[in-house]
């Protein structure tokens, strides 16, 4: 893949999604799950979708249950947990594996971009790329990075 615009993804229900509708917008990719220590992370995504949505920021959200099991649910018990819990209202994809054979073709993309300080591989879940309006993988933080602390990348970005 070229660019960031040329991936597919599954949602949550299945549809198919088009990252070209993403062109010009902030992303911030995240590899997720319900049952991690770092699950209260949901609410500072949610705090940043509601801050900079109308600005351009899109959030989007792969559950991945590769690290110690801690996203089993289905694709529709996760969308529950996180909408009842955490009040989500930013895209949520289905669920996928970030790391080996199996691993989502969007995240041999990023990894391609930002291996990180530990090597390509995704160590944990809450890892988080940002995007920025071009396409461009700008910046790869490690889980517990918070999302507050990113919020002025982000700004500078939009």
């Amino acid at each position: 893949m070229a660019s960031i615009y040329d991936f597919t993804m599954k949602d949550a229900t299945g549809a198919d999604v088009s990252f070209e509708q993403y062109r010009g917008k902030v992303l911030l990719i995240v590899n997720t799950a319900t049952g991690c220590g770092f699950t209260p992370q949901y609410d500072g995504l949610q705090d940043l979708y509601e801050k900079y949505n109308a600005e351009g920021l899109e959030i989007l959200d792969f559950p991945c249950n590769q690290f110690a099991n801690q996203a089993p649910g289905s694709d529709d018990e996760i969308v529950s947990f996180c909408q009842s819990r955490y009040g989500v209202t930013f895209k949520q994809f289905s669920k996928i594996e970030v790391n080996g054979e199996n691993e989502a073709p969007l995240y041999t993309y990023l990894k391609s971009q930002k291996g990180g300080v530990l090597g390509k591989n995704i160590k944990w879940n809450f890892t988080k790329f940002l995007v920025d309006k071009e396409g461009n993988v700008i910046e790869r933080y490690a889980p517990t990075t918070t999302p507050d602390k990113i919020d002025k990348d982000i700004k500078e970005l939009l």
